[in-house]
């Protein structure tokens, strides 16, 4: 499974561990992922992701999951998101 988050497409970064000697040594920055269930409110249900702590912390902000999917570029989304996206959009369309 990949450490990359579905919503925000925050993934691992690397740098340098420094000793007191300044000798470096490389390491990974791993971001804090959780699976979460998010529930929809239009589709009137839940979906389980694998997001950032950061992630979900901008999913409320923006109102709901709902809300988030509609303004973030597909770019960013995980294909399982993108899926969720265009029914959310169909959904949308309809009523």
């Amino acid at each position: 499974m990949s450490r990359i988050c579905e919503l925000t497409g925050k993934g691992r970064l690397t740098g340098n561990n420094v000793s007191h000697a300044n000798n470096r040594t490389k390491r990974v920055f791993l971001p804090n992922l959780q699976n979460v269930t998010l529930l929809s409110e239009k589709l009137e249900r839940g979906f389980k992701f694998r997001v950032s702590t950061h992630g979900l912390r901008s999913v409320e902000h923006n109102g709901g999951l709902d809300n988030w999917l509609l303004k973030t570029k597909n770019e960013k989304l995980s294909t399982r998101a993108q899926r969720v996206k265009k029914e959310l959009k169909k959904a949308v369309a309809e009523a």
